[in-house]
């Protein structure tokens, strides 16, 4: 298992899914974790299980300021700010251009992708300051392939990529790491949403074929490492044989 005793970790969207494992999996590889979500509930009974070591930040991602706040607070609390993972989406509206309503296609910009723009804005000059830090941001195959009924959120998680390479571009010489990770298809309540729509292919795939949770969890511990110096400024893939070898997630 990867040290990462001492540091301390911002995860958005942990109240459930990749956040909530990843905030397990962070802890127990030492690190303080702040969990950050709009469901209050969930992620004060996760950051109890966890123990003292973790606290629960409620946070919706939309508002800048509730974001800036969070960062405040997990400075305030554990000294610093190590590592931001971007992780809040919402797969809705799952819907076609031509039908789906303006207003809740604008909610998935709001979260998939100026969520992402809020966390690395906030996070960002504390970290520079404190001389550096790591910058996660959950990304999809979505963001490089078009699918039916996924127009928006095909588009927040290109601009999601694309916003993290900027980061890794403006940030680096500050000591910023910013990479992303395509985990591929997860075995969450949104991959049930997914196969619950029955759009497109990937509503059609065997609940067999989606990793765990906890999977990329392990990989977004990993990333903080410098084994995946390499990547900073890229995309990781999971679907990568070599990579699950490199997370040790395959023998």
């Amino acid at each position: 298992m990867t040290d990462l005793t001492g540091k301390s970790v911002l995860i958005t969207g942990a109240s459930r899914g990749i956040g909530a494992a990843a905030a397990r999996t962070f802890a127990e590889a030492g690190a303080h974790v702040a969990l950050a979500a709009r469901s209050e509930e969930a992620i004060t009974t996760i950051a109890r299980e966890i123990g003292p070591g973790a606290i629960a930040l409620p946070c919706d991602v939309a508002d800048f300021g509730q974001v800036s706040d969070a960062v405040r607070a997990v400075v305030k609390s554990f000294g610093k700010i190590d590592v931001l993972v971007n992780n809040a989406a919402v797969i809705d509206p799952i819907a076609h251009i031509a039908t789906v309503d303006p207003a809740d296609w604008a909610r998935a910009m709001d979260i998939n992708l100026k969520g992402v723009f809020h966390g690395i804005r906030a996070a960002m000059p504390v970290m520079a300051a404190m001389g550096g830090g790591t910058i996660l941001t959950v990304s999809s195959g979505a963001a490089h392939n078009p699918l039916e009924g996924w127009s928006a959120y095909c588009t927040t998680k290109a601009g999601a990529a694309m916003l993290t390479r900027c980061a890794d571009l403006e940030g680096r010489e500050d000591g910023i790491r910013a990479m992303g990770l395509s985990p591929g298809t997860v075995a969450t309540d949104m991959q049930r949403d997914i196969r619950d729509s029955g759009v497109n292919p990937v509503s059609r795939l065997d609940w067999s074929e989606h990793i765990p949770p906890a999977w990329p969890a392990r990989a977004l511990v990993w990333m903080c490492t410098p084994d995946a110096d390499e990547f900073i400024g890229q995309e990781v893939s999971l679907r990568e044989r070599a990579i699950r070898r490199r997370v040790g997630l395959e023998a």
